[in-house]
């Protein structure tokens, strides 16, 4: 039996209810003892939700009761609250799947509410109805045939990309023995740098369900599973193979190459790990480079509320993809849309982002085209030096400049021929405070 938030009774005693035992026990755990807040919040809406008022809970109301915020504040100009859920959702995703994973209840904080809901272990989240079923499974075997081929062009352009001969790299900075500017403020002798990878497996599921999908449910897994058994219904076998294999595209593998040389003397304390290999718990410290769009790399989703060029697309897989400007300069378009498809030829648009981690502690770079040609440009464009001087220009930094703690958000152009890009520019930029 489910207990849901809009079910709640009245309880005047709530420290006797099983679910707010549950929560102490959650907020007693590893994945909560570094941040107070965290615990406050889920102590909070918890106990809301168990004393019948989870009507209460929106955004101003635990802004001003729970972060302190002023009376009558904007929740469209301080975005605290809401990222401070997106975290919450992720450490209880991590409880439950270590030190929780026998837990009779599971506790959830469903996407678009702020009030939790509880649920018995045992009971799974609701499967695709009959209609939404027969609906898939056409959509799925016609789909079967171009995934496989995809599948093995990547790995072709992975084996030549590797086995292809010499040819001019792009420019890179080789003065002195650090890394350039930014690349310092990502690779630096203090902390271990973690390139993470886009996981192509997921934008195949993403088409093949038509569903946007997020990183709750990345972290599940369960519309992967749901996917895989339709195809494996069509008879291909193909469903298992994506669902057990990792695979990453082209871009990734020519951005990683890039960015272990330019890393220079430090190489050795770089690491690279795929999206899908990734978990919460590891991204507490250190730099990271995050290589793709949220539509592949759905970690990148974590820092959506920091930039100002965002993705969005409309019907996945049939619609356009496109970076929404959300506060446009005099002179800027307030939408960029890229390339229809992967392989089309035409202009793609790609951001760089380089940013604070999530403790503070360290840095983010990111790296996101609309399409994978968009995504090959960014770090064809960051790993020139003229082009890093440019963006030096734009932001009104010296060129001498060595220290590390700019941070800027910058959307590139590039023109595409033949499925790689042949040329790139710099569109518009912005400093992040």
């Amino acid at each position: 039996m489910v207990t849901s938030a809009s079910r709640s009774p009245l309880i005047d005693d709530p420290l006797s209810d099983e679910r707010w035992q549950l929560v102490q026990r959650i907020v007693a755990s590893p994945p909560f003892q570094k941040s107070g807040r965290l615990r406050d919040l889920l102590q909070y809406i918890a106990q809301q939700t168990i004393r019948g008022y989870p009507q209460e809970l929106n955004e101003q109301h635990i802004g001003e009761a729970v972060f302190g915020k002023r009376h009558g504040y904007s929740p469209l100009e301080d975005s605290s609250v809401r990222v401070h859920v997106r975290q919450l959702r992720l450490k209880l995703h991590e409880y439950f799947d270590g030190v929780g994973r026998n837990e009779p209840l599971i506790l959830e904080v469903p996407k678009g509410s702020y009030a939790p809901t509880f649920r018995a272990a045992s009971a799974k989240p609701q499967e695709l109805t009959t209609a939404e079923e027969h609906r898939l499974a056409p959509a799925t075997r016609r789909a079967v045939l171009p995934w496989i081929l995809c599948a093995i062009l990547a790995a072709l352009c992975v084996n030549l990309f590797i086995n292809r001969p010499k040819t001019s790299p792009p420019a890179v900075d080789t003065r002195g023995n650090n890394p350039p500017w930014p690349f310092a403020q990502v690779f630096d002798p203090r902390h271990q740098t973690l390139i993470v990878v886009a996981d192509g497996n997921y934008g195949m599921f993403r088409i093949l369900t038509g569903k946007r999908g997020s990183l709750d449910e990345y972290l599940r897994r369960d519309f992967e599973k749901k996917t895989a058994l339709k195809l494996d219904q069509a008879g291909s076998g193909f469903g298992d193979y994506i669902f057990g294999s990792t695979l990453t595209s082209f871009a990734d593998v020519a951005n990683v190459v890039s960015l272990l040389k330019l890393s220079g003397p430090l190489q050795k304390q770089v690491s690279v790990r795929s999206a899908r290999d990734l978990r919460i718990r590891d991204l507490d410290h250190g730099n990271y480079v995050f290589i793709g769009s949220p539509a592949s790399n759905p970690w990148v989703s974590l820092f959506e509320d920091k930039l100002n060029f965002r993705e969005t697309e409309g019907v996945v897989g049939k619609s356009l993809k496109a970076f929404v400007n959300t506060k446009p300069l005099p002179g800027e378009q307030t939408r960029y849309e890229g390339l229809r498809s992967t392989g089309s030829d035409g202009d793609d648009y790609a951001t760089i982002a380089l940013l604070p981690n999530n403790t503070q502690d360290g840095s983010v770079l990111i790296l996101q085209g609309l399409q994978q040609e968009g995504t090959e440009a960014a770090g064809r464009f960051l790993a020139d030096t003229e082009n890093r001087e440019q963006v030096q220009r734009a932001l009104g930094i010296p060129l001498s400049y060595r220290m590390t703690d700019v941070w800027f958000e910058a959307l590139i152009r590039s023109r595409t021929v033949s499925g790689a890009p042949s040329s790139t520019e710099l569109v518009a930029i912005r400093r992040i405070h």
